[in-house]
């Protein structure tokens, strides 16, 4: 890997945290940023990546992108269920429930714009890209990135040709990333950066549970390549978390993997919505983000912290709030 030479990467965060102005002072501080493109209108995506590269004077950055989660007919009935449980909630706020639709986000469009905007690094989360994608983006000079939870899809990324993967450990927050969403706990990032390192000789970046500068060094000196950080930036004040989210950081400590807000595992910090849904919500992404959308928008926008999906790793408690650059600035400080 000849593009990254930077230690410490910004996690992509979708659906608000990650914004051009974040993105744009982890690099100026020494970091990699990242854009998160998933949810993203492919307008709003290049307009973005056209902000980002003249902000940083044509450093290198990286976007991520959800490839496509497969459609199970089996999830139909499931998510109706779920969404009869749901009612009673939605009622009470006041709020109709999402159409439970799947969708793609756009890929073949967004694919289109990152081969026309170029950024240095596309990586992938939930799904393998295809061949054919991973194949054009690379003659692009885009150097492509698969996200893993697992040692044993390392061959998988070997096979397809990406140039580097990352590591996601169990502690992360926000979803899974790798390909094969099982539902069950998996192995902490020290242990599967190690594991992956076994099998592969791709470069490979840590992710999952940072907290400090003393964590970044020690994953640095296990052999990742680079490590990447996102709960830590939630705070940041140039992140774009709602406010609620910023405030239940520091308020809560326990956190949870749970399909309840999407239908895909996710690190989430402990709420009610977690606690009485987690064991009911079926395994159907993006049908169930889709159903529980306009509830989670309506959470935000009045403050209301049990509903809203308070994505959060287990080092959440160490957040705070302060110019990215101070955080990329202590995150590296044992290095």
């Amino acid at each position: 890997m000849t593009l990254l030479d930077r230690r410490l990467v910004l996690a992509p965060m979708a659906g608000g945290p990650s914004t051009v102005e974040l993105a744009a002072a982890v690099t100026a501080a020494g970091g990699f940023g990242f854009l998160a493109g998933a949810y993203l209108a492919p307008d709003r995506l290049r307009d973005d990546i056209v902000l980002l590269r003249s902000a940083v004077g044509g450093a290198a950055f990286g976007v991520n992108l959800f490839a496509p989660s497969p459609y199970e007919p089996g999830s139909a009935s499931r998510v109706l269920e779920y969404a009869a449980r749901l009612q009673p909630l939605a009622d009470k706020a006041g709020v109709s429930l999402g159409e439970a639709i799947h969708d793609d986000d756009s890929f073949d469009a967004k694919i289109e714009v990152v081969l026309a905007e170029r950024p240095a690094v596309v990586s992938f989360a939930f799904a393998w890209p295809p061949a054919d994608v991973v194949d054009r983006l690379r003659a692009a000079g885009i150097e492509v990135w698969a996200t893993l939870n697992d040692a044993s899809e390392t061959a998988w990324a070997d096979e397809l040709g990406v140039d580097a993967v990352v590591a996601q450990g169990w502690e992360a927050g926000g979803h899974r990333g790798g390909p094969v969403d099982t539902g069950h706990p998996q192995a902490p990032t020290r242990a599967l950066l190690q594991g992956i390192r076994r099998l592969t000789s791709l470069p490979v970046i840590a992710a999952g549970g940072v907290g400090d500068g003393a964590h970044v060094a020690s994953l640095l000196e296990a052999g990742a390549h680079a490590v990447a950080v996102g709960t830590s930036f939630l705070r940041a004040d140039e992140a774009g978390t709602a406010e609620v989210h910023r405030h239940e950081l520091t308020h809560r400590t326990e956190t949870v993997v749970t399909r309840a807000f999407t239908g895909r595992s996710a690190r989430a910090l402990v709420t009610s919505w977690t606690e009485v849904f987690s064991e009911v919500a079926p395994a159907a992404y993006p049908q169930v983000h889709h159903l529980t959308a306009p509830l989670r928008r309506h959470g935000r926008a009045t403050g209301q912290p049990d509903l809203v999906h308070l994505w959060a790793g287990t080092g959440h408690r160490s957040a705070r709030s302060a110019p990215a650059a101070d955080i990329v600035t202590d995150l590296l400080s044992r290095t």
